[in-house]
């Protein structure tokens, strides 16, 4: 009896467990040596062990990275100590909560604290890491476990899409379209890196397919407001993915048409919404509350991450535009969607801009999103879960500079895969064929991406270390 239960376990999940293989041999493959070793941006890793010794900034300061929140502390004329940072597109000191004063006022300086300005979930994934090795704790290893989950977890979404009668696939087509979520999305150069803003694209591409798992039928509230939730604190961008489980909540329920019915209907209607809204809200409410919190005590402000207090060659025009602006839009709608690979006159055959490659490069199967066979009820709700995610990346001052790929776009890439499914086009051999073209594309952009700069474009020449923004 003992024995029956876990060999009936592995026997039913046997293709989950071999995915996880294949994705996780996939990429040590290209990761090679540097598994066993720091990235040279483990910010999360730092995160953790602050944590671990009761603190929250970055204490003594980060000995490598990029992109740190760096907060000063200064004395200012009327006898008050304050904490902020100095502006550089005008004479003025801003502080902590918004308030800002002349900088003439400043008559002293007592030194500068360093946070973590992206948030704080992935952190939590780095603990054991934190635990085991301090501030040189590995976070190359615990993000290729995360991105090997991805592909058990997509093709149990796409099974479970099948399931609920919105998606003709088989198991094939499903197992297809896994392998070009894990191999062909710009999801595997990010898997291999390791660095602090890659991680969080793997583990936000993981929370959202726990959540559209978990927002099929709205089967499971609890569990999709909880992936809402932390994916919200892993990706700000994420927290837009709500329609998903409403849409799908509303639908269960009856729709609008039992609206038109009378009061006992409607009075009903409403209980059967309303019971799951409310699961759902309930942790994403706990863990925004958490995230408020915790920005308040850093920063003063219940939404500032950091990203205001960047230390980073963008500030200028950070303080003259905002994080998000209109004033970037062209620029990022250019990045998405327009940018091709270069031919040199000298040197490699092609180049990469740093900005990266446009959305329909990297996975030419998405063209066929343009044209679906068969529109099922959740279609509709899966384009407006993308919509929604994807408008503040098109505003936000960086392009995700420098990338192999428009990596801002894995934020939804998981539902545009889920869109594919129930697109319902037959996955013949030129739509195979599309998807192997995506996945020889990602792997030359995963194998090259670090190891090969030579084939990367910023400003003039080749960029001689990869470095993300």
């Amino acid at each position: 009896m003992y024995v029956r239960v876990p060999v009936r376990w592995l026997h039913a999940y046997r293709i989950h467990l071999a995915l996880f293989v294949v994705g996780f041999v996939g990429y040590c493959g290209i990761v090679g040596g540097r598994l066993w070793r720091q990235s040279s941006d483990p910010h999360f890793v730092y995160q953790a062990d602050a944590w671990l010794h009761g603190e929250l900034a970055i204490t003594p300061p980060p000995a490598k990275g990029d992109d740190w929140a760096k907060v000063e502390t200064v004395v200012l004329r009327d006898g008050r100590t304050v904490r902020g940072r100095r502006l550089q597109t005008r004479p003025v000191f801003r502080m902590v909560g918004g308030d800002t004063v002349p900088a003439t006022d400043i008559v002293s300086t007592q030194g500068s604290t360093y946070y973590v300005s992206f948030p704080p979930l992935p952190a939590v994934i780095m603990l054991p890491a934190a635990i085991a090795g301090g501030r040189r704790g590995n976070d190359v290893l615990p993000t290729v476990l995360c991105a090997a989950l991805i592909l058990p977890l997509a093709f149990a979404t796409l099974r479970r899409l099948a399931a609920a009668g919105q998606s003709e696939r088989t198991i094939g087509d499903d197992l297809w379209l896994t392998l070009a979520l894990g191999f062909g999305t710009v999801l595997y150069f990010s898997a291999v890196q390791g660095r602090v803003w890659f991680t969080a694209h793997v583990v936000g591409v993981l929370l959202a397919l726990g959540y559209a798992w978990a927002s099929i039928e709205a089967r499971r509230p609890l569990v999709a407001g909880l992936c809402l939730g932390l994916a919200a604190i892993t990706r700000t961008p994420m927290a837009f993915m709500f329609p998903l489980f409403v849409l799908e909540a509303t639908r269960m329920a009856g729709g609008v048409r039992t609206l038109r019915l009378g009061r006992i209907e409607r009075n009903i209607y409403l209980r059967q919404v309303a019971r799951p809204l409310l699961w759902f809200a309930a942790p994403v409410v706990v863990i925004a509350i958490g995230a408020a919190a915790y920005n308040l005590v850093r920063f003063g402000e219940p939404t500032e991450f950091g990203h205001s207090y960047l230390y980073v060659r963008q500030q200028a025009q950070i303080e003259a535009h905002g994080l998000f602006s209109f004033h970037y839009l062209a620029r990022n709608l250019a990045v998405a969607f327009t940018l091709l690979p270069e031919v040199p006159e000298k040197g490699p055959l092609v180049q990469i801009s740093g900005h990266g490659l446009a959305l329909w490069v990297t996975t030419p199967a998405f063209f066929l999103l343009l044209w679906p066979r068969v529109r099922p009820p959740i279609h509709r709700a899966l384009w407006i879960t993308v919509a929604l995610v994807a408008i503040p990346t098109f505003f936000y001052q960086n392009s995700g500079w420098v990338q192999f790929g428009y990596r801002f776009s894995l934020d939804y890439t998981p539902f545009l895969i889920l869109l594919l499914a129930v697109g319902g086009r037959r996955l013949g051999w030129g739509t195979r064929t599309l998807l192997a073209l995506g996945i020889a594309i990602n792997l030359f952009g995963a194998w090259s991406f670090i190891n090969h700069p030579e084939y990367y474009r910023v400003g003039g020449g080749a960029y001689g270390t990869v470095v993300a923004h």
